[in-house]
């Protein structure tokens, strides 16, 4: 398996030993590797190149040439992309005017990525779901437009927000914490991470009488929380290794499973099999975390009882997604920065349908299989249905705290399987196989879609 990887492979080959032994693609042993050695390199980020002990153009420089160092050993020359998206969109920024320049940047930033994205998939290698150059790109993507958006947004609020200069503009976006897999986060927040005032804004905003006073001093230690997210990436990590070769989600369109299995079982596998294929993600994400509050960033305050948080940029919340009561709760917990950029790039600025826009947005920012907009499109009308049952079914069962059980546990299980039923092609990549998944299970999702569609516009 292995093996098989290396052509696919654009980055360095050093680890090729490792990854025969370990029996996984050398561009996920990789992507790890770097993932590590930037946790090591965060830690002494925020020992030695502290806010009060150098300048923020020296912690600019050192976060970003790391970046580039550790995006040239994952994805070789084709790392390269990652400087002509942000060159374009710099030039961009410089030579259209406040009025536009958000609006021109988010096309060709948007442009650039689709593109990337095309050749990737139908030029060089259909169907590789691994670590690939544009991953990168997505988050770069993320971050060009939410700053264009701020500039844009500061000629008319108190707090204006200057054009960067162009070593700011590559930190913000190819900083070694966030390169190979974000999260995105606000260019204030970066800008106030890197010259040191992240800490004082945040005591100022908790600072509540004696709530959190006693802090006020003193700089708050990620230490607690970094080892709390390392223990999850561990958990997640093994779990995953685990199972997701005894559950594959493909076996679900197994023509001899799904001819010999009762429907109920075929929806429980299908729940299993997402279920373990989730820690991938988890592992991902509160890595990424990890990494930036190593580095000192992703603070947000303190807790009632003065213990400090460090969320600011979390991207999940894991137990709110597996314990999730609707398919909105689900989505609120899941990828939560790409959530707040699709909202304040599409769903707060789009004058007609903002829900089924977002989705569409979000379907071709993640790429052109056809499976990612058989997704997106599925949860338009799964949204529109959650939308509907708690608007007109919750209420009942609100008259006592039984009912309200009864009411949780069977719209939690109808959650879950709703999920699972709408990711299947995000997982399949493919039309083919996609449209033989729905097919054994009768369509519901479009029969939702259409049913909610219609009442739409019949209502």
């Amino acid at each position: 398996m292995a093996t098989q990887t290396t052509a696919s492979c654009t980055g360095s080959t050093l680890l090729q030993p490792l990854s025969e032994i370990i029996n996984l693609p050398l561009d996920q042993v990789n992507f790890v590797a770097c993932q590590l050695f930037a946790l090591l390199m965060a830690m002494w980020f925020r020992i030695y190149l502290h806010p009060s002990k150098t300048s923020p153009f020296i912690r600019h420089v050192v976060a970003t040439l790391l970046g580039f160092y550790l995006a040239l050993f994952c994805f070789g020359w084709y790392s390269l992309h990652f400087l002509v998206q942000s060159g374009l969109s710099y030039s961009v920024m410089i030579f259209a005017g406040l009025e536009h320049m958000h609006k021109y940047c988010f096309i060709v930033t948007l442009g650039y990525l689709i593109v990337c994205q095309i050749t990737r998939v139908y030029v060089f290698d259909y169907g590789m779901y691994s670590a690939d150059f544009t991953g990168p790109m997505m988050v770069i993507t993320q971050k060009i437009t939410s700053m264009a958006f701020e500039i844009h947004d500061g000629k008319t609020n108190v707090v204006c927000v200057r054009m960067p200069s162009l070593l700011e503009y590559l930190s913000y976006n190819c900083n070694f914490m966030g390169i190979l897999a974000g999260p995105t986060c606000s260019y204030r927040d970066y800008m106030a991470f890197i010259e040191g005032t992240c800490y004082q804004a945040r005591h100022q905003e908790n600072a509540n009488g004696k709530e959190n006073g006693k802090f006020k001093q003193s700089e708050p230690s990620p230490k607690n929380d970094v080892i709390s997210k390392l223990c999850t990436c561990a958990i997640s990590l093994a779990v995953y290794l685990s199972l997701y070769k005894l559950l594959p989600v493909e076996y679900s369109i197994d023509d001899y499973f799904v001819k010999s299995t009762p429907l109920y079982l075929q929806v429980i596998y299908l729940y299993l099999a997402m279920l373990a294929l989730r820690p991938k993600y988890y592992f991902v994400w509160t890595l990424a975390d990890a990494i930036n509050n190593a580095a000192g960033f992703g603070f947000n305050g303190y807790n009632k009882d003065g213990s400090p948080r460090w969320d600011l940029i979390s991207n999940l919340r894991i137990l709110d997604i597996e314990f999730a009561t609707s398919f909105k709760l689900f989505l609120d917990n899941w990828n939560i920065q790409t959530a707040l950029w699709l909202k304040r790039v599409c769903y707060e600025r789009c004058p007609v349908n903002p829900t089924a826009a977002t989705f569409l947005l979000s379907a071709m920012w993640h790429g052109v299989y056809p499976g990612y907009y058989l997704t997106f499109v599925t949860g338009i009308g799964m949204t529109m249905a959650a939308r509907a049952v708690r608007h007109n079914i919750r209420p009942y069962f609100l008259v006592s705290d039984s009912h309200k059980l009864v009411y949780d546990v069977i719209t939690w299980a109808c959650t879950q399987v709703a999920i699972s039923y709408t990711v299947v092609p995000f997982v399949l990549l493919a039309v083919g196989s996609s449209l033989k998944f729905y097919s054994h299970f009768y369509w519901p999702g479009f029969i939702i879609w259409w049913g909610f569609l219609v009442l739409h516009l019949i209502c």
